[in-house]
């Protein structure tokens, strides 16, 4: 029998992995009430929490989590599993810290010159952090919950009808009624095949392992990454063993993943008679890197694999989807208030599909270095050459952590579009700390009373902070949208039209205008 929910919800969230719970906490904060549907009843899975499931993040996730006050609760959290981790983990037990990798090809901290992005200050949200998705997964949803969000697990999205006004839900015999949906439920998304969004993109080249072994023999795999003649494979001294087969991607999801076909693959692959006498986890993957359109049609969003899927190399793919909450999460809260300008929903796909183009772009370069070919080989071998030059790794550094991600907002400052410095302010809290609420910033270090009057306008979207910092960049005032993101920024004598003019093309209009 089916039940109608007679509450409407601002939003309802299709999928309850990192994405979704970070969206869920970002709409709370701006008061919005929110429910989330997860298909799974159970949270916690065995692939989650395997050493190999470690995900780097990116400095752009750890500003995030920063700027909400979730990093340090992230790090507490994953601390108390991180001697487990540290006794499997290869890229843990090199002398040298990594700094990352391009398809296994690893780069050093020591090799990186983070001098060489001037826009940036020094921050505890840069330092590295590894987290497991069932820890991630569980702080988020902690907090969630203390935020009021409403989660049911069990609860798969079935079917969906969406009109100008709303979107129904129907999940487990019941019915669910929102004022926008986001489809946060994965690489095979319900809701981005029910409301037909354009996924476009190319075919796999190869189906990826993640397995959890006991061998006879563990001596004839060699610890870490390896190329073969085959393909490529990385083991840790546990069992734990991922690994690459160029089938087209035949393998993935076809049949059930077998003892002896896993040791089929990985005697291929490693190039060894190597014996498997017992497998206690396996799961598959691919490369196959997809996009839709768009990220919008009418009241239905997409967040997430639900809107790009790549292969998991360099763990691009979390640190992308939460690039989306962030962005997504303040513009469709302050367009469910009323007080949005008229194309700032719009901006979240205009933003963020460039961002996920490029980085299933940066996928499939990785790719493309892999394959077992001589050719390959050659270019893996420049490859290692460039990387491992301080200019190199400063680049592949750059890259991956997020760092040079500037959105095209037509500002005129080099400033705006990136993610804002950490400035230390006078009172001594930093510019992440004060975002904390996800409201908007105006940061003005000269004491303008014009500036304090125009932020007047706006105060209860954006707050006024007075002071010089302790290093400005040569800045005399900057606004910050509630993501972290500058959006108008003044070294001289700020023009207070133009910053009236930003603060109005990303709060609106202010409810009373304060007189400069």
């Amino acid at each position: 029998m089916q039940t109608q929910s007679t509450d409407i919800y601002d939003v309802i969230i299709a999928g309850a992995g990192p994405v979704g719970l970070f969206l869920a906490c970002e709409l709370r904060l701006a008061g919005r009430s929110v429910l989330v549907l997860e298909q799974a009843q159970d949270p916690h899975s065995a692939l989650k929490q395997l050493p190999f499931g470690l995900r780097g993040l990116s400095v752009t996730t750890t500003e995030a989590f920063h700027r909400r006050g979730l990093l340090d609760e992230i790090v507490a959290a994953q601390r108390a599993k991180s001697g487990a981790i540290k006794s499997v983990a290869h890229w843990m037990q090199q002398t040298r810290r990594p700094a990352g990798h391009f398809a296994g090809i690893q780069f050093f901290e020591d090799d990186v010159d983070a001098t060489k992005w001037s826009w940036r200050l020094p921050t505890l949200a840069e330092a590295g952090v590894a987290v497991d998705m069932d820890t991630l997964e569980t702080v988020l949803a902690v907090r969630a919950c203390s935020l009021g969000v409403d989660i049911l697990r069990g609860f798969g999205v079935a079917a969906i009808a969406a009109s100008d006004d709303d979107v129904t839900v129907q999940a487990a015999g019941a019915t669910f009624r929102g004022r926008w949906l986001v489809g946060c439920d994965g690489g095979r998304s319900i809701v981005r095949k029910a409301c037909g969004f354009d996924f476009v993109g190319t075919d796999p080249e190869f189906t990826g392992y993640s397995i959890d072994v006991e061998l006879a023999d563990p001596e004839k795999l060699k610890p870490g990454r390896n190329y073969t003649s085959t393909g490529m494979y990385t083991y840790a001294v546990s069992g734990t063993i991922a690994m690459v087969d160029f089938d087209g991607g035949l393998f993935h999801r076809s049949a059930p993943v077998a003892r002896e076909h896993v040791q089929d693959v990985l005697r291929r692959v490693s190039c060894t008679d190597v014996t498997i006498t017992s497998l206690r986890f396996a799961a598959t993957w691919t490369d196959r890197a997809r996009q839709v359109t768009a990220y919008r049609k009418r009241r239905v969003l997409l967040a997430g694999d639900a809107a790009h899927i790549h292969s998991p190399l360099g763990g691009q793919g979390l640190n992308l989807g939460l690039g989306d909450a962030m962005n997504l999460g303040w513009k469709l809260a302050a367009t469910i208030s009323g007080h949005a300008p008229s194309n700032l929903l719009d901006s979240y796909s205009r933003e963020r599909h460039p961002v996920g183009a490029q980085i299933l772009d940066w996928s499939r370069a990785q790719v493309a270095i892999m394959r077992p070919t001589p050719a390959t080989r050659a270019l893996q071998a420049v490859i290692r050459d460039l990387i491992a030059t301080g200019d190199g790794a400063t680049y592949f550094a750059e890259r991956i952590r997020g760092v040079a991600l500037r959105y095209d907002l037509d500002g005129r400052h080099p400033l705006v579009g990136r993610s804002v410095p950490d400035f230390e302010l006078s009172d001594g809290t930093t510019v992440g700390e004060n975002l904390r609420e996800a409201k908007g910033l105006l940061l003005d270090f000269d004491m303008r009373q014009s500036l304090q009057a125009l932020a007047s306008g706006w105060s209860d979207r954006i707050a006024y902070l007075a002071g010089a910092p302790r290093d400005r960049l040569g800045l005399s005032a900057v606004l910050v949208r509630p993501d972290g993101f500058v959006a108008w920024a003044s070294d001289g004598a700020p023009d207070d039209d133009d910053a009236a003019q930003a603060a109005s093309r990303w709060f609106g209009e202010p409810p009373t205008r304060g007189c400069p």
